[in-house]
């Protein structure tokens, strides 16, 4: 996003955040309702156009959401949706994809409030392991043409009672409700959003053989201390890398691998 979006969208996490502040507030109702939004607006494109349009006024939108709301949501839910469309839109298209990332970010606001952010991360990391590893099930899981409850019901049988619930809800909002996203890309946001609950980059550390636990904490310490931020680290293991370990945040990549320095010494030598 940018221009005008991007300053909507800060302005709504900052309203977000403050409502799920309160010991009180439901933020997994919350996220449903938002996310129940956004395939609304989603799905129907001259509403979406009204309730962006700059030619109207901010608060005849706010209260034409509130009327088409009505008691399908809950106040706090339908006064959220109000101040995002009484703000202003770059396109249209950027309000649905505010709404979906509040309501993913409610999601992972209560699972932080439970003390589970941690695992709900690791889960979002293995569960795009599983996947890429996995033709069989990513062929069912991105079938265009397979019903949503299809794949609701797969999902269910593969995360059910082993996954946090709101790593099943995230995860099933994104395979049912793609809007237009590979699965990979997808998963790396709720990763990279997850992440930033905590205010933390994401480091995808690919070694030989496990880390132990102090080798961890170095790491994350030594990452920390070179990106000026805390730092969530993804796991995985890989043989291949021989020695050594693969890091890589965002899209710099640290090689620290034997195998890399093998080959950067092989192609010097065949210079």
């Amino acid at each position: 996003m940018n221009g005008a979006s991007r300053d909507a969208l800060a302005a709504a996490r900052e309203r977000l955040d403050a409502l799920t502040d309160s010991t009180s507030m439901d933020a997994g109702s919350l996220a449903g309702e938002l996310a129940a939004v956004t395939a609304l607006l989603d799905r129907e494109v001259s509403l979406r156009r009204v309730l962006t349009d700059p030619a109207q006024a901010g608060e005849a939108k706010a209260d034409l959401a509130r009327r088409l709301l009505g008691s399908q949501v809950s106040g706090t839910a339908a006064d959220l949706v109000a101040g995002l469309v009484r703000s202003r839109w770059s396109q249209s298209r950027d309000l649905v994809d505010a709404l979906e990332e509040l309501a993913n970010t409610a999601d992972l606001t209560a699972a932080q409030k439970a003390g589970a952010l941690d695992n709900v991360e690791d889960e979002l990391f293995r569960f795009g392991r599983i996947v890429s590893s996995s033709t069989e099930l990513r062929a069912a899981l991105t079938n265009r043409s397979a019903p949503a409850s299809s794949k609701s019901e797969l999902l269910r049988s593969l995360l059910g009672g082993r996954a946090n619930a709101a790593t099943e809800r995230l995860v099933t909002r994104l395979v049912t409700a793609p809007r237009g996203r590979s699965l990979e890309s997808g998963l790396e946001s709720l990763s990279k959003l997850a992440a930033e609950r905590r205010d933390r980059m994401v480091a995808v550390v690919t070694s030989a053989v496990p880390l132990s636990d102090q080798q961890k904490q170095r790491l994350g310490d030594a990452l920390a201390k070179l990106y000026g931020r805390r730092m969530h680290l993804n796991l995985d293991v890989d043989p291949a890398v021989v020695g050594g370990m693969r890091v890589q945040v965002g899209d710099e990549v640290i090689n620290g691998s034997l195998a890399d320095r093998l080959e950067d010494a092989g192609r010097r030598l065949a210079g």
